[in-house]
């Protein structure tokens, strides 16, 4: 390797990784704005969060990639040419692209390294990632009680507290209802109030302990086989009633139902984002195939709605024949109840339509899967590609803009990502919906950007000052004489008597 081969690899290295960092934190932050609400209040432990974390920042590397790429590269060449090392180079004979020929090595291999964690890496980290944020969503949240509100998430209990000490422990009027979990006994059968409390948890935090002082425990049982009237005459069951004082009672409620609960990540494993590229055409084939047995069976069974199915040749021998006897004694049999064939008509064709409309709405649905299927098919090679056009983009965008540092090229860098994340979005929901052909909504933004990058590398062999103040505004300058000699050369007529009388 070559002294300049290194300079040039060396100077890319460190902005790729911390800008690679970067783009990581910020996705990461976007995930926890967005599940904010899921996490708060849930007591998840700090090695649960660090692997839901560690999950998703591996999800963020193939989207971070093409970003870290058009970053670092943009800011390598740009440093290159603010400090006149690319003009010392190009004035010892070695042109821009000889330049870039390591760097365009690295970014070639960076694309293979995203197909490779595309297809194997990120299906594994997505079924990790989403099976244990849905357990995270389907955790209860710890407990939490309110003053002079019911709470209601401890199975079996109602409970509301006057007044909470500020020690978090001590508790001021406590009416607790108790509701049996089974049975067929159904309300609230036992009720405790007291004048004071306390609230702890064992050290295992397996069980709730409140400890009551000073209260009654009413309770109500039902006798089984014996029956009771009340003054209107109506029957229900006989209830006894029973009420115990207490000075000290411990009430131990479990908290089983609490704390995260893990399931089983087979149920996941049907999302097309969770599926390598292998399995995704497995089951694009499958679903395929699906899809078309499924049209044929709703033309098979569509045949039940229609009462009558005419040949064309019974349809053109019944046009011929208008009179006859048996055509007669027809009219004549169900002339007297025109009313009840309309009605039996109407009914026919809104059974069809109904079938018709709920039919092809199932068809949509299951087209839409296998567009989705396909779509991350494709995403597997677009988003590798995406990598090396990014760096066609900020290659030459550098040497143009001749900046380096994270000012301009970060401004620059955004722009076109937002660029390809739009264009990625418009083309997914386009081939999500059947708009458009399914590889063309996965290819609209590297089609549209390819050529972009092209452009930028020939302006930046020609040494372009495409993004030079100066060069507008001495464009600016000889657009502004243009017009003044124009405006000067034209004739001016002159007003004249004649001209008046006219």
């Amino acid at each position: 390797m070559k002294k300049v081969d290194k300079l040039v690899i060396k100077s890319f290295w460190g902005p790729f990784v911390l800008t690679l960092c970067v783009v990581i934190f910020i996705f990461l932050m976007r995930l926890l704005m967005f599940y904010v609400d899921q996490f708060v209040s849930k007591d998840i432990d700090l090695i649960t969060f660090g692997q839901i974390l560690f999950y998703f920042s591996l999800n963020t590397i193939p989207v971070a990639l093409p970003l870290a790429v058009l970053l670092s590269s943009l800011m390598t060449y740009g440093n290159l040419g603010e400090f006149f090392e690319l003009t010392a180079l190009k004035s010892a004979g070695i042109s821009l692209t000889r330049a870039m020929r390591p760097l365009l090595i690295v970014a070639f291999g960076i694309s293979i390294f995203s197909f490779w964690f595309n297809n194997k890496v990120a299906p594994w980290a997505n079924l990790k990632g989403y099976s244990l944020l849905y357990d995270i969503k389907m955790a209860k949240a710890s407990l939490n009680l309110k003053e002079g509100i019911f709470y209601n998430d401890l199975p079996g209990y109602s409970i509301k507290v006057e007044k909470k000490m500020p020690d978090g422990v001590t508790l001021k009027g406590l009416v607790i209802y108790k509701h049996p979990t089974s049975g067929i006994e159904t309300g609230n059968r036992e009720i405790i109030l007291a004048d004071s409390g306390k609230m702890f948890t064992d050290p295992d935090k397996t069980y709730l302990v409140f400890e009551l002082y000073n209260g009654n425990d009413y309770q109500e049982y039902g006798e089984p086989g014996r029956m009771s009237y009340t003054s209107t005459g109506t029957q229900s069951q006989a209830s006894q009633f029973m009420r115990n004082t207490f000075n000290h009672y411990k009430l131990v409620v479990s908290l089983e139902s609490f704390g995260l609960k893990r399931t089983e990540e087979d149920q996941f494993q049907y999302h097309e984002y969770m599926k390598n590229l292998n399995e995704l055409a497995m089951l694009t084939d499958s679903l395929k195939k699906d899809f078309k047995q499924s049209s044929l069976n709703v033309a098979n069974t569509s045949r039940q709605y229609f009462t009558y199915q005419f040949k064309p040749d019974a349809v053109t021998q019944a046009k011929k024949v208008t009179e006859g006897a048996w055509v007669d004694s027809l009219l004549a049999k169900h002339r007297f109840r025109p009313m009840e064939l309309k009605q039996t008509a109407l009914g026919q064709a809104q059974n069809m339509l109904s079938h018709a409309s709920s039919n092809a709405l199932y068809l949509v649905e299951k087209e839409k899967t296998v567009f989705r299927y396909e779509l991350e098919s494709h995403h597997k090679f677009t988003q590798a590609i995406s990598v090396f056009i990014m760096f066609l983009i900020g290659a030459p965008l550098g040497a143009i803009i001749r900046k380096g540092g994270f000012g301009l090229p970060v401004l620059v860098s955004i722009i076109f990502f937002i660029l390809l994340y739009v264009l990625t979005l418009t083309g997914d929901k386009y081939a999500k919906d059947g708009l458009v052909w399914v590889p063309v909504g996965a290819w609209m933004a590297n089609v549209v950007l390819f050529p972009i990058g092209l452009y930028f590398m020939r302006q930046a062999r020609h040494d372009s000052r495409l993004f030079d103040k100066d060069v507008y505004t001495i464009a600016l300058e000889r657009l502004k004489k243009k017009w003044r000699a124009r405006f000067a050369s034209a004739p001016v007529e002159t007003a004249t008597e004649d001209n008046l009388v006219e």
